[in-house]
C-alpha cells in the first residue's frame, strides 16, 4: 500500500517559532561504517512567539538511531521525550537551557543525498531544504538562527582534509591515527546553510584583497584528478567578488572561502556559510574537457553561489514559502554579472528563451505556483523556474520602474535594515519603497498570482493629426487554485521605427517630454490606450523592448514588418525575436502541409544576416538558430510533435541548402588561429561556426562533412570537438558518427564530465536517440543509477530534448519515463520528482498523447511506498481528471 497522503503546509499557518537557538556545538566522529552526531544546543524561549507550550519538537528524518537526550547536561529518562521517525519531542523544559542530542547515522547508505552522505569515498552533505535533520534532531525551519561551532574527527589517512563553515580555530592529532579540526562560524545562520566535507582531497590557494584592505584566503578542494580544472571556477570567484563591491557594495565577511567539487550532488551548487559545494559539473573546466557553454555557466553559478553571502546568508528568508526572496533576487544578481562578464543582449535573448521555453510552459500546467506559494506538500518540489527565473524577472522589473540608482539604494536598505534576519519577499518590496518613495502595492500581485500575464497589442495611425496609438489589453489565465485574476503592474518597453529603420519620437502628449529612443509603459489597468504625438508616418513597432516583462504579446505582426524588425531595430533582443517570430510563422504555416513552399522571405532575411558583418556576432550566432521544437510545442494549442518535427526539419533543410556557400563562407571567416579564448568575440565566432557545420551536415554535405571529421580531429577544444562530434551524430553518415563516438568515448572515459556530455549527444538526438539506444547507455558501464549527473545525462535530455522518440505515437516514452521514475522513487525520490515533469502537461496534447502521459502517471501513482516527493507531483498532475 501506499504511504499515507503527505500533508500539505501553508503559508497562512506559518507560526514564529516556540523556541529559538543561540548556539550549536557540534562534534562528528566520522567512521567508515556510520556517523556518530553530538549536538549541544543553547536554546531559550521566543518572545514573539504566541505559544506557552512548555514542550519542545524537532525535526528529524531517516536518523539510524538516538543515542542519547540530555538537558542541561542531565541525561534524560525514556519517559520524559518520545522520539519517531521524524521527531524529538521533550515533554517539559524551561525557558532557558541546553539540550544534548547523540545520533548515529550511515551516510554510505544514503542514496538521496541529503543531510550527510558519501559520494567517491569522501563524506559531504546537502542540507537545503530539510536535510539537516538527516543528520541530527534539530528545529529545522530558515527562521531559527544560530551560531554554529563544528568539530569534525576522522582517519587522518583516509580523510586528511576535514572542512565546515566559518574559520578553522583549532586542530591536532588524536589516537588510532585519527585527527580532528574544529571551525567556528560567527554569523548566525539556519541550519540549511550548514555544511561537513571530509575527503581526501587537492587544495587549491588563492587570495582576494577586498575594498576595505582585507585579505580573504580562497580555497578550492577537488579530486587528484581534477587538479588542473581549478583555475576558470577561482577566476569567476574573484571576477564576483570585486563586481559585487562595485555594484551592490556588499563585502566578503569570513576569513576564508572555500569551494568544493562533488560528483553526486542532487543540486547545481549550494551557498553554505563559507563553504560552498558544487556539483562537479558545474565548476570544473579546461579547454580539453569544457565547452565554451560550460565556461560562461560555471561563471554564473560561481557568482550565484557568492553573491547569496548577502542575498540569501546575511540576510535570508523567514520560511520556504519566501524561497524567491534568496533565489530569484540572487538569480538577478548573477544575471546583472554575467551580463556584464559578456555580451548584454545574449544574456537577455538567453534568458528570455528559458522563461519562453520552460516557466511559461510551467506556469501553464498542473504545477503552476505564484512567486510566492501559498502551500506545498514537498518544498523539494518548489525549486522552479517559477522561484528563480520569474523570481529574478520580478526583481528586474522592480529596477526597470525604479531605475539603476533608486534601486542600489533600495537594495543598501534592504541589506542594512535586515543584516542577520530571516525575512519575507514583503520585506524586500517594503525596503525599495522606504528608500525611494514609489508605491509598489499593485506590484506586490506578481508575488501572489500565478500565470503568464497575455497582452494583446492593437494599433491605430490618424495620418491627418499625427498620432499613434497603442491599446494594450492584459489578461492572466486560470492557474490550479486561482481565477478571476487582478490586473498586475506591467513595465512594458517601447520603441517606434520610422519607413528607413530610425528610431522615432516618442511623445505621449503635446507637452510630454520627448523620449529619443524608447520609454516604458507602466500597465496597470485591465486595458491602456497610450497617443503618441508628433508623428508624421505610421510606424512598425518595437514591442516588449529587451523583455521588459516575462509576458506573451499578441500582435498581428506582418512578415514584412518582422523582416523589417530583424534587420532594423536598434533593440538587439526584439532583432532576435523577430527573426524567431517570422521562423515560428513559416514553420507553423508547414504543419499538415503537403508541397507548399518555404517562404523564400526567410531565406533572404538569414542570407541578409549573414552577410551583415556590422552586427554584433554574439547577436548573429544566436539568431542563426531556429526556434526549438520545445518552444514550438509551447506555442500550439493541440502540438502534433511529430508534425512539429517534420517542418521544423523541413525548413532548416531547406535554409542550409539555399545558403549552403554561405553557411562555408561562414564557417571558413570564423576560424580562429591563435590559442583559445573565453572571450565574448572568440564564443560568438566558435558558435556561429558550429552552427553553420551542422547545418551543413544536416544536408549530409560532402565538404561539410570533411570538414566535420577534420574538425573533430584537429580541436584544441571541447567547444569544436563537441560541436563537429554533435554535427556528425545528426548527420546521416552513419561510419563516421560511430568512428567519433567510439573515439571520443576512448579518449575521455575516465573524465565522469565528458563522458556525461557523451552520454548527452546520443541521448538528445533524433537520429541516434531512440529508445533502443537509451536502454544501450543505461547499461554502459559508466552509467550509474546513484550519480544524479548520469541520470540527467541520459533519461533527463532524452525526455526533455530528445522530442520525436519521446512522444513516440505509441506510447514507448512515456512508459519508458515511468518505470524509470518509479525506480528511482526508493533512492533519489528529489531526482525522481524532477523526471516526472514532462508527463505533468498531457491534458496540453491531443488524446493520442496525452491519454498515453495520463496512463503513465497513473503508473507511478499505483506505485506502493510512493515518496512525498513523487507523490505531490502526480497527485497535482492528475487532480480533477
Amino acid at each position: 500500500m501506499r504511504t499515507s497522503q503527505p500533508q500539505t503546509i501553508y503559508l497562512k499557518d506559518y507560526r514564529a517559532p516556540v523556541f529559538l537557538v543561540d548556539h550549536v556545538d557540534m562534534r562528528f566522529e566520522l567512521f567508515e561504517s556510520g556517523a556518530r552526531v553530538h549536538s549541544v544546543l543553547s536554546m531559550r524561549r521566543n518572545p514573539d512567539s504566541d505559544s506557552a507550550d512548555k514542550s519542545l519538537e524537532l525535526d528529524g528524518d531517516s536518523l539510524t538511531r538516538l543515542e542519547s537526550v540530555s538537558l542541561d547536561g542531565n541525561p534524560l529518562e525514556q519517559d520524559a521525550y518520545e522520539d519517531s521517525i521524524d521527531k524529538l519531542v521533550i515533554h517539559q523544559v524551561p525557558d532557558r537551557f541546553e539540550l544534548g542530542v547523540v545520533t548515529w547515522i550511515e551516510p554510505q547508505n544514503n542514496t538521496r543525498l541529503e543531510g550527510l552522505y558519501k559520494s567517491s569515498g569522501m563524506f559531504c552533505t546537502q542540507c537545503e531544504a530539510e536535510g539537516f535533520r538527516c543528520i541530527t534532531y534539530f528545529p529545522d525551519r530558515p527562521d531559527v538562527m544560530a551560531r554554529f561551532r563544528t568539530r569534525i574527527e576522522a582517519d587522518k589517512t583516509l580523510f586528511p582534509i576535514l572542512l565546515s563553515n566559518g574559520n578553522d580555530v583549532e586542530k591536532g592529532d588524536l589516537e588510532d591515527g585519527r585527527h580532528f579540526v574544529t571551525w567556528e562560524d560567527p554569523f548566525p545562520k539556519p541550519c540549511y546553510l550548514f555544511a561537513l566535507v571530509a575527503g581526501d582531497l587537492v587544495e587549491k590557494r588563492d587570495s582576494f584583497n577586498t575594498m576595505s584592505g582585507r585579505d580573504i584566503d580562497l580555497r578550492m578542494y577537488v579530486e587528484p584528478r581534477n587538479s588542473e580544472k581549478c583555475d576558470h571556477a577561482m577566476e569567476s570567484l574573484k571576477r564576483a567578488m570585486r563586481w559585487d563591491e562595485e555594484v551592490y557594495g556588499r563585502e566578503y565577511d569570513l576569513d576564508i572561502f572555500m569551494i568544493v567539487a562533488v560528483d553526486d550532488f542532487n543540486m547545481g551548487a549550494m551557498e553554505n556559510k563559507g563553504l560552498n559545494i558544487f556539483n562537479s559539473s558545474c565548476v570544473l573546466a579546461s579547454q580539453e574537457t569544457a565547452t565554451d557553454l560550460a565556461f560562461q555557466r560555471i561563471e554564473s553559478i560561481v557568482a550565484h553561489e557568492y553573491f547569496h553571502n548577502w542575498s540569501g546568508n546575511r540576510v535570508t528568508c523567514r520560511d520556504w514559502f519566501q524561497l524567491s526572496l534568496k533565489e530569484g533576487f540572487t538569480v538577478f544578481r548573477d544575471s546583472q554579472f554575467s551580463a556584464d562578464m559578456g555580451s548584454p543582449t545574449v544574456k537577455r535573448i538567453e534568458d528570455a528563451t528559458m522563461l519562453r521555453t520552460a516557466q511559461f510552459a510551467e506556469d501553464s500546467g498542473p504545477m503552476a505556483h505564484p512567486v510566492r506559494p501559498e502551500s506545498y506538500m514537498e518544498i523539494t518540489n518548489f525549486y522552479t523556474l517559477t522561484i528563480y527565473e520569474k523570481g529574478c524577472e520580478v526583481v528586474r522589473m522592480i529596477r526597470t520602474l525604479l531605475g539603476a540608482d533608486m534601486f542600489r539604494k533600495g537594495s543598501d536598505l534592504y541589506f542594512e535594515r535586515h543584516d542577520g534576519q530571516a525575512v519575507t519577499t514583503d520585506d524586500f518590496v517594503r525596503a525599495m519603497e522606504d528608500a525611494t518613495g514609489r508605491d509598489l502595492s499593485q506590484f506586490r500581485l506578481w508575488y501572489e498570482q500565478a500565470g503568464t500575464p497575455e497582452l494583446t497589442v492593437r494599433d491605430q495611425y490618424d495620418e491627418a493629426a499625427g498620432i499613434y496609438r497603442l491599446t494594450i489589453d492584459q489578461a492572466i489565465p486560470d492557474t490550479p487554485g486561482q481565477t478571476n485574476k487582478k490586473p498586475q503592474h506591467i513595465p512594458f518597453a517601447v520603441g517606434l521605427l520610422g519607413a528607413e529603420g530610425e528610431s522615432l519620437p516618442l511623445k505621449l502628449a503635446v507637452d510630454d517630454v520627448e523620449a529619443p529612443v524608447d520609454r516604458v509603459l507602466e500597465l496597470t489597468e485591465t486595458s491602456h490606450t497610450f497617443e503618441f504625438h508628433g508623428l508624421s508616418e505610421r510606424p512598425t513597432p518595437s514591442l516588449l523592448r529587451d523583455f521588459s516583462a516575462p509576458v506573451r504579446v499578441f500582435y498581428p505582426w506582418t512578415r514584412e514588418q518582422l523582416t523589417f524588425l530583424m534587420s532594423h531595430d536598434p533593440d538587439g533582443f526584439n532583432r532576435w525575436d523577430a527573426g524567431q517570430r517570422l521562423a515560428v510563422d513559416v514553420i507553423s504555416s508547414l504543419l499538415g502541409a503537403g508541397s507548399e513552399a518555404v517562404d523564400p522571405g526567410l531565406i533572404k532575411a538569414y542570407r541578409a544576416l549573414l552577410a551583415d558583418s556590422s552586427l554584433d556576432q554574439a547577436l548573429v550566432a544566436k539568431m542563426l538558430q531556429l526556434p526549438s521544437e520545445a518552444y514550438l510545442i509551447e506555442l500550439a494549442e493541440k502540438p502534433n510533435v511529430p508534425a512539429i518535427h517534420k517542418a521544423r526539419e523541413r525548413v532548416l533543410e531547406h535554409m542550409a541548402r539555399a545558403l549552403r556557400d554561405e553557411l562555408l563562407a561562414c564557417y571558413h571567416r570564423n576560424t580562429i588561429a591563435g590559442s583559445y579564448e573565453v572571450t565574448p568575440e572568440s564564443v560568438a565566432r566558435r558558435s556561429l561556426r558550429n552552427t553553420a557545420l551542422a547545418w551543413l551536415l544536416h544536408i549530409d554535405d560532402e565538404e561539410g562533412r570533411a570538414l566535420a571529421t577534420s574538425q573533430f580531429a584537429d580541436a584544441d577544444n571541447m567547444t569544436d570537438r563537441l560541436g563537429a562530434l554533435r554535427a556528425l551524430v545528426n548527420s546521416g553518415y552513419e561510419q563516421e558518427r560511430e568512428q567519433a563516438l567510439t573515439s571520443f568515448y576512448e579518449r575521455w572515459k575516465s573524465d565522469p564530465q565528458v563522458v556525461e556530455q557523451w552520454f548527452s549527444v546520443q541521448s538528445g538526438s533524433s537520429r541516434t536517440g531512440g529508445l533502443r539506444k537509451i536502454h544501450e547507455l543505461m547499461e554502459h558501464p559508466t552509467f550509474d543509477w546513484k550519480n544524479p549527473n548520469k541520470i540527467r545525462s541520459v533519461i533527463g535530455v532524452f525526455a526533455g530534448q530528445n522530442l520525436p522518440a519521446f512522444h513516440e505515437e505509441e506510447g514507448s516514452g512515456y512508459r519508458f519515463l515511468a518505470e524509470q521514475v518509479r525506480r528511482l522513487d526508493d533512492s533519489n525520490p528529489q531526482i525522481a520528482a524532477r523526471l516526472v515533469s514532462p508527463l505533468t502537461r498531457w491534458r496540453k496534447f491531443a488524446p493520442v498523447h496525452g491519454d498515453q502521459m495520463r496512463m503513465a502517471l497513473e503508473s507511478i501513482r499505483d506505485k506502493s511506498g510512493l515518496s512525498r516527493d513523487v507523490y505531490e507531483v502526480v497527485h497535482k498532475s492528475l487532480a480533477g481528471q
